[in-house]
């Protein structure tokens, strides 16, 4: 009889992040604060949608989208029509804005054991929808760094997650708001491979195997920058700076709005 072997993250973690409304709707039902939110298939959604929650607003595709694709804003409601027919009778979501300071992320890693394990938040800058930066550490007071971490625990926990998870927030004076969740390693943890003694990918692999969590405590302060389309060309120039670590993924083709690489410079 063939051995069968346990899916670390498990099915219902990719099941809840693989769909917007579905995973807001987990984060709600854990009491966590989100954007405001309604599922929209129909034009009759959507203006019952922008009704209760209002403009201006954010039309998403309830799966596959990434990097700021299958997204439209909506500033009034006018442009409903023409943002419904850009989802081409996917499901959707809309979203209201949310007014934040910044926006942060949490690195959390859960073994097979139950522990948890959180990088320090990273503050991150989106260019359009694309990750730019991320600073670590991130502007938080010691309350807001507890919280985070926290909530990113709580919601490992509750989907009884093995492996490493990204966990993006809103920072607003009222709180943290609970962006999304992503199970696996994370864009915004590259700085950890220069800014940690164990950076997220081992801690990931100790995770699924069931080894002990690896201490992810900083050693160092780092901006990690993406390298996006032809910011590969910088890579001559950025190779002569001090403090700074390249990493770069070997894709052949340079297109504009692919990330080819990343850089970590170490700042403190």
């Amino acid at each position: 009889m063939e051995k069968t072997h346990p899916i670390r993250p498990n099915r219902r973690s990719l099941a809840v992040s693989q769909n917007r409304i579905v995973e807001k709707d987990f984060l709600t039902e854990l009491g966590l604060t989100t954007a405001p939110y309604a599922r929209v298939t129909t034009m009759a959604d959507l203006t019952a949608a922008l009704d209760r929650i209002g403009t201006p607003a954010i039309l998403k595709t309830a799966c596959l989208g990434y990097d700021g694709k299958g997204q439209v804003r909506i500033m009034s409601r006018a442009n409903a029509p023409a943002a419904l027919a850009k989802m081409h009778g996917a499901e959707a979501v809309l979203e209201g804005f949310i007014d934040f300071s910044y926006e942060i992320s949490v690195i959390a890693a859960r073994g097979l054991n139950g522990s948890v394990s959180c990088y320090d938040p990273g503050e991150n800058v989106y260019r359009s929808g694309i990750l730019h930066k991320t600073t670590i550490p991130a502007r938080l007071s010691p309350s807001q760094r507890t919280d985070a971490i926290l909530i990113a625990s709580r919601i490992l926990n509750a989907l009884d997650y093995v492996g490493v998870m990204g966990v993006e927030f809103f920072v607003t004076p009222a709180g943290l708001i609970v962006n999304e969740i992503a199970p696996r390693v994370h864009n915004s943890g590259h700085w950890t491979q220069n800014g940690c003694a164990i950076d997220q990918f081992e801690q990931h692999i100790r995770a699924v195997t069931g080894w002990p969590l690896g201490d992810g405590s900083r050693h160092s302060n780092v901006v990690m920058e993406n390298l996006i389309g032809e910011d590969i060309l910088r890579v001559p120039e950025i190779s002569k700076e001090k403090n700074a670590a390249l990493h770069l993924y070997g894709k052949s083709e340079t297109r504009t709005g692919r990330k080819m690489g990343h850089v970590n410079r170490v700042v403190g």
